[in-house]
């Protein structure tokens, strides 16, 4: 049986410019959680979402520079792990400035967006979901540990629909779900602008030149974009 790493990362802001300021995880009865002083100072805007300031992380180490570093490296990129995280592909970018680069992961956004077939969830963002399918949680929100909380559980919903849509094949299940989180999410409805609330395949049809406006418009600045400038690719057949 593969063993999940639960994992979440709070940071100083979502650019290229940006690190980890605390990172925690639940692998089996194993719960982890600390903080790291990153490169760059954590800003206002940053601290209004986790409440981690800098006077909080004064005196810790650099994340390379801990005495979890090695251990953390050695977990994150064994080939017998498999790292669950929500937004994955943001998670791994900060992973990845730190020189560490998961081998297996399942990303629960994808997996919500693949599962959400007749388009009912109006936001996929992890609290959101937590509260819109009534889960049940002591957790306290943006912050690691309270994420990996509602992570692991919202895992356990969303494993049990791919593995009855596989017959109850459970190896069947993981490759599944391992597939979804490698390949970008098709987006079904539009969130924002002129055409807010209406699906991506009704918009083709009505105003085209918007999409390609849009894709021009994602093309530009790509970061976090994947997903979109996928789905605008497909339908427009690009």
């Amino acid at each position: 049986m593969s063993k999940f790493l639960f994992f979440d990362t709070e940071t100083t802001g979502n650019t290229p410019d940006d690190f980890l300021c605390q990172i925690a995880y639940k692998n089996g009865d194993e719960i982890f959680c600390e903080l790291y002083k990153p490169s760059v100072p954590i800003p206002p805007e940053a601290s209004a979402v986790h409440h981690i300031t800098n006077k909080m992380i004064a005196d810790k180490p650099a994340f390379r520079e801990s005495g979890d570093y090695s251990k953390l490296k050695e977990l994150f990129e064994n080939p017998e792990i498999i790292s669950v995280a929500h937004n994955a592909k943001f998670d791994l970018n900060m992973l990845k400035k730190e020189d560490i680069e998961p081998k297996n992961v399942i990303c629960t956004l994808r997996l919500a967006r693949y599962l959400d077939k007749e388009n009912k969830i109006p936001r996929y963002n992890l609290q959101f979901l937590r509260y819109y399918l009534d889960m049940d949680i002591d957790a306290q929100a943006h912050d690691a540990l309270g994420d990996v909380k509602v992570l692991e559980a919202l895992f356990v919903r969303l494993k049990n629909k791919v593995v009855a849509e596989c017959g109850g094949d459970e190896e069947k299940a993981l490759e599944e779900m391992l597939a979804i989180s490698a390949r970008p999410s098709l987006m079904n409805i539009i969130p924002f602008g002129k055409y807010v609330g209406k699906t991506v395949e009704w918009i083709v049809g009505y105003d085209c030149n918007y999409l390609e406006w849009l894709l021009a418009e994602k093309t530009k600045n790509p970061v976090d974009e994947e997903d979109w400038i996928y789905t605008l690719k497909h339908y427009l057949k690009k």
